[in-house]
């Protein structure tokens, strides 16, 4: 049994609107930085995984991002996973 690391990136559809994103972009003005735009906000997550390899942390890691971490509906998710040494 080996022990891995996974980073996961949690974001809203491009198609859906992001209202934090937009508030977020409207204070990017307001401060002084009107280059900035285009923000988009979601949920970065990362855990431990204990499986006898990277194959296995994946597929677990998968497996919780569609049961529990992203709600597909409304958002997309992408993850690294590596072994901790």
């Amino acid at each position: 049994m080996s022990t891995f690391k996974a980073e996961i990136d949690v974001m809203p559809l491009e198609a859906l609107l992001d209202p934090q994103g937009k508030a977020v972009t409207g204070s990017m003005k307001n401060l002084g930085l009107p280059e900035i735009g285009g923000v988009r906000i979601g949920k970065h997550i990362t855990l431990q995984i204990d499986a006898k390899d990277k194959k296995s942390a994946e597929g677990k890691v998968d497996e919780a991002c569609k049961k529990l971490l992203c709600n597909e509906i409304m958002e997309f998710y992408r993850f690294t996973v590596t072994e901790v040494k």
